[in-house]
C-alpha cells in the first residue's frame, strides 16, 4: 500500500516524462508568481506518501504546508465528505442554518484554550481570512484602530495580512498597505544581541513593545497583539513562555487583546491540539485563536474562537461570507478532530518530534553548518549557517533540491531563507521517518561537498 511505502525514484531524471508535460502546461497558464521548485506532479496520496504521474514515490514533509497533519486520503474523512456531498454541498449560514456548522463551533468552543467561560466560534476559508477576522473583531470589541505584530511574522497575503506579515518579499509591488499595523521584535533567542545574558532577554524584547507605544501608537490605541505561538515562515521559532507571560501582562494592563495565530501550529502539530495550550504552564490564555490549515484535512476552512463578549461585538453584516463554514468543510473538520483525539495524534506528534530532534542534534554535532535546532512536538526547524551564525540560504536551497530529487519533499523558511521546516503528516510510519532522516543527512553532506 502506498501509505506504507518508502521513497523511490523510478525515472532516470526528475521531473519524469509525464510530469514534464503537465509542468509545461502549467507554465503556460499559471502565473509565475505561484512558484514551485519541486519536480513532482501528484497522482495520488496516502498517509505521508505521494505517487507522481510517472510512478515515483515521495515522502512528504511539507504536507501541503502544514495542512495534512492527518495525512493524505484518511478514509474516514473521505467518507464523511462523501456522505455530506450526497445531501448537499453548500448552504450559506446567513440564509439556511446547517447543523454541521453548529456542531463544529460547539466542538471548537470545547477544545480551544481561549480566555473566558462562554465561547463562540465562526468560520472562514483560509488562514489569512482567520487572522484578518481576528483583527476585525478585536477592533470592534476594543473600539481601537491599531494592532501590534512581530518580526518574522507571517499572517497571509490579503492586503491587511500582507501588512501584518514581516517578510516583504511576500508583498512586492502590492502597497500601499493599511495603516495602524506596528511591529515589535519577536524573541529570536538564537539571534539575540551578542553577549546578552539569558536573564536580560525578556526585558530586551518587552522594551521593543514599549518602543511601539512610544513611537507608533499609544497603548490605549492598540486593539490587539497578534502572536504565533511558534513562528512558521519566520523560522520555526517557539515563543518563550516567560515572554508570553510578560506579553499577557502588558496586554491586561492596557486593555489589549492577545490573539494567537494558530493557523500552522494547531491541530496536534506541536504535540497538543493547540500550541497555545503550552502557555497554560505560565497561566496564560489568548483572548482569540485564529486557526486553519489542518483543521479539515485539506478542505478549505479556517476558524476564529473567542469568548462571547468579544465575538458579539461586531456589527451585523461585518463578518462572515458566502463560503464560510461550507458544509463539506465542516463535515471534514468534525471527523478530523474525532480521529485526532481517538488516535492520540498529539502524542504521536511528540514521538515523531523527539526522534527528529534527537537525529538533528546528532547531525548538529557532526556538521558545523547546523546552527540551531528548535521546535515543539512535530513542528521542528533546522537552521543552516556558515562562518559562525551567518545565514546560509544557498546551502539550504541545495539541500531542499537534493532531497526532492531523492524522494523527500521539504520546504524552506526563515527571515534569511536558511531554515528547513518539518511539517510531516503525523501518520508517517517509523520506517518512513528514518528513511527521510537518512535522505536529509545525505543532502547535508552533499551540500557541504558542493560548497
Amino acid at each position: 500500500m502506498l501509505k506504507d511505502a518508502l521513497p523511490e525514484i523510478k525515472t532516470r531524471t526528475l521531473p519524469g516524462p509525464k510530469a514534464q508535460v503537465i509542468l509545461d502546461r502549467r507554465h503556460k497558464v499559471v502565473p509565475d508568481a505561484i512558484g514551485c521548485p519541486y519536480p513532482c506532479v501528484i497522482s495520488r496520496g496516502e498517509g505521508a506518501m505521494i505517487e507522481d504521474v510517472d510512478g515515483n514515490l515521495f515522502l512528504d514533509w511539507v504536507g501541503g504546508v502544514g495542512v495534512l497533519n492527518i495525512g493524505y486520503s484518511q478514509p474516514e474523512v473521505v467518507e464523511a465528505v462523501k456522505n455530506q456531498a450526497d445531501k448537499y454541498f453548500h448552504s450559506m449560514m446567513n440564509v439556511t442554518t446547517h447543523e454541521g456548522y453548529i456542531s463544529l463551533a460547539e466542538k471548537l468552543c470545547e477544545i480551544a484554550p481561549v480566555k473566558g467561560e462562554e465561547k463562540k466560534a465562526y468560520f472562514a476559508n483560509s488562514g489569512a481570512e482567520a487572522d484578518e477576522n481576528a483583527v476585525k473583531i478585536a477592533k470592534a470589541f476594543t473600539k481601537r484602530p491599531n494592532v501590534i505584530v512581530f518580526s518574522g511574522a507571517f499572517h497571509g497575503r490579503t492586503l491587511m495580512t500582507m501588512a501584518m506579515t514581516s517578510k516583504k518579499a511576500y508583498a512586492v509591488d502590492m502597497g500601499p498597505f493599511p495603516d495602524g499595523v506596528y511591529r515589535a521584535k519577536f524573541p529570536y533567542y538564537y539571534r539575540r544581541p551578542e553577549g546578552m545574558p539569558d536573564e536580560a532577554l525578556v526585558d530586551y524584547y518587552m522594551d521593543s513593545i514599549k518602543d511601539v507605544f512610544e513611537q507608533c501608537g499609544a497603548a490605549n490605541t492598540i486593539a490587539a497583539m497578534v502572536v504565533e505561538p511558534l513562528q512558521g515562515e519566520g523560522g520555526f521559532i517557539p515563543a518563550p513562555l516567560e515572554w508570553v507571560k510578560a506579553v499577557r501582562q502588558i496586554c491586561d494592563e492596557n486593555g489589549i487583546l492577545l490573539v494567537a495565530d494558530e493557523v500552522q501550529s494547531g491541530f496536534c502539530r506541536t504535540g497538543k491540539m493547540f500550541a497555545s495550550e503550552y502557555w497554560q504552564e505560565v497561566g496564560v490564555q489568548p483572548d482569540i485563536i485564529a486557526t486553519a490549515k489542518s483543521i479539515a484535512g485539506g478542505v478549505p476552512l479556517s476558524a476564529i474562537v473567542a469568548r462571547k463578549e468579544i465575538m458579539d461585538a461586531p456589527a451585523p453584516g461585518t463578518i462572515g461570507g458566502t463560503f464560510c463554514g461550507n458544509a463539506l468543510a465542516c463535515a471534514a473538520a468534525l471527523k478530523v478532530i474525532e480521529v485526532m483525539e481517538r488516535d492520540h495524534l498529539a502524542d504521536r506528534s511528540m514521538e515523531i518530534g523527539q526522534k527528529v530532534m534527537d537525529r538533528y542534534h546528532k547531525m548538529q554535532e557532526k556538521y558545523p553548518c547546523i546552527g540551531d535546532v528548535r521546535g515543539l512536538g512535530g513542528m521542528v526547524g533546522i537552521e543552516f549557517v556558515k562562518d559562525g551564525k551567518e545565514p546560509d540560504p544557498d546551502l539550504t536551497k541545495t539541500i531542499i533540491s537534493y532531497c526532492a530529487n531523492h524522494g523527500l519533499l521539504v520546504e524552506g523558511a526563515g527571515t534569511y531563507s536558511n531554515v528547513i521546516r518539518f511539517l510531516a503528516p503525523l501518520v508517517m510510519t517509523d520506517a518512513q521517518l528514518e528513511a527521510g532522516l537518512d535522505i536529509m543527512e545525505q543532502a547535508i553532506a552533499y551540500g557541504l561537498h558542493q560548497s
